[in-house]
């Protein structure tokens, strides 16, 4: 075993590019060690990103679910936070440039932890990309929220009902965890708030809520029977579900699916796949169709010596060759074992190989329903469910002020319906700035990271 290469008279440095789950927990592996850790991240919060969706659906303020990246490390004198755009990874220099303030920084490594999570994946459709809503970061979920309200709030205004209808109708595309929650939150927002508040010149808005799955069936990775319990209660709620129905294209004003149905809607929100971050190509290795990073057992790249990918950049196969999900739990423990992969070889110890240990899945659908799938051997669906996930979701969350926040609005918003947080919040200037030098398309007309400052203020 080649040790890790360090330079004479000082500390071995590792630096690791992501603040998302699994970069948080390579780092906090890392803290009170004997090597100086610096972590990169363009925003200076990690994002509890199973919550975005209720950011986004008015439900929580995204304060409720970030937490600023220096406030996690401040006692962690080994630590130190960056905050800038990786431009450019030079493995053979063991060298990272990056973008900050107008200035390009190089910053030297010992070991490197990529851990730049994903994207939004559109499978080449590429108006739709346009067009369509991706929720995969607090900036975008404001820009959703934004949108939805704005679209009520023009509705509103019109006596043409198809104007009306096209407003006032959302539809989710992908019948994944993310796209089933968000849609039976959507569904709560609309019609036990907004359709009670607005009322147009020929009479209140009747807002549909229609979820698209292109398979036969809702979460794939699940039981039948709690795939079938997810469907009955997203169609009690009120959601309309269309299986079997890809997506053919979206342009802003109607949604075309394959099999000739239009769907006239404003508002597209995509949730039906994910490749790996397009800084996986600054790696420079071979990369699987999805993007990701091919790893060995040890979760380091395969050629590239004390360079280690995480989370869901990194592809790598359980003992019956199936790939591991792109999911939160997968990335927190690749990225702690990664950051103990490098202290063993400090120590010129073998290095582990990445097994995981699933604790199952879940998955919210809206008050009082949800499925869950604890440890792939106990199935709950209903109360029982979403009792566990309110509880496992809160006990997640970073920071006690957090907790608090998230569970005051939960107990508000269950007993009342009430989304305090549908406040529209935009900067004037900026939107015309954007929309004038068309950098924009009209319906975001907000830099995400202006609008995203002005909403936590």
């Amino acid at each position: 075993m080649t040790p890790l290469k360090t330079s004479t008279g000082r500390r071995p440095v590792v630096l690791i590019i992501g603040a998302g789950f699994g970069g948080l927990f390579a780092a906090r592996s890392l803290a009170g060690t004997a090597v100086d850790v610096i972590l990169i991240d363009r925003h200076n919060y990690h994002t509890f990103t199973p919550l975005l969706y209720q950011v986004a659906t008015a439900g929580l303020d995204p304060s409720h679910i970030a937490y600023p990246v220096r406030a996690i490390f401040r006692r962690d004198k080994n630590v130190r936070f960056l905050m800038g755009e990786v431009e450019a990874i030079d493995t053979a220099a063991r060298e990272v440039t990056v973008r900050a303030n107008g200035d390009a920084h190089r910053l030297q490594y010992d070991a490197l932890i990529a851990a730049a999570g994903s994207v939004t994946h559109y499978f080449g459709l590429e108006q739709t990309a346009r067009h369509a809503f991706g929720l995969k970061e607090l900036s975008e979920a404001v820009i959703l929220r934004n949108h939805i309200l704005k679209q009520f709030e023009q509705a509103a205004w019109s006596d043409d009902p198809a104007y009306r209808e096209a407003s006032t109708t959302l539809v989710v595309v992908g019948g994944g965890p993310t796209g089933i929650e968000t849609a039976g939150a959507l569904l709560e927002l609309s019609r036990h708030v907004l359709q009670n508040e607005f009322t147009g010149a020929t009479g209140s808005l009747r807002p549909r809520v229609i979820l698209v799955e292109a398979s036969d069936r809702l979460l794939a990775s699940y039981p039948v029977r709690l795939q079938e319990a997810a469907r009955r209660q997203l169609q009690s709620l009120g959601v309309e579900v269309i299986l079997g129905e890809p997506v053919e294209q979206a342009d802003g004003e109607r949604l075309l699916l394959k099999g000739g149905q239009i769907i006239p809607t404003r508002t597209v929100i995509w949730s039906a796949g994910v490749r790996a971050s397009p800084l996986a190509a600054m790696l420079g290795v071979p990369l699987t169709p999805a993007g990701r990073v091919p790893v060995r057992p040890t979760l380091e790249v395969a050629g590239l010596p004390d360079v280690y990918a995480v989370g869901d950049m990194a592809y790598v196969q359980d003992g019956q060759g199936d790939r591991y999900p792109m999911n939160i739990p997968v990335a927190e423990q690749q990225g702690t074992l990664a950051a103990r992969n490098i202290l063993r070889r400090l120590a010129s110890r073998p290095q582990e190989s990445f097994r995981y240990h699933d604790r199952g899945i879940m998955a919210t659908i809206g008050r009082q329903r949800a499925v869950a799938w604890l440890y792939n051997r106990v199935p709950l669906s209903g109360y029982p469910a979403w009792l566990t996930w309110l509880v496992m979701h809160l006990l997640w969350l970073m920071g006690f002020r957090n907790r608090i926040s998230v569970l005051v609005n939960w107990v508000w918003n269950y007993l009342t319906y009430d989304r305090s947080a549908r406040i529209i919040l935009e900067h004037g200037g900026l939107r015309r700035r954007a929309e004038h030098d068309a950098l924009l398309p009209p319906e975001r007309t907000v830099a995400p990271e202006h609008e995203l400052e002005i909403a936590r203020r």
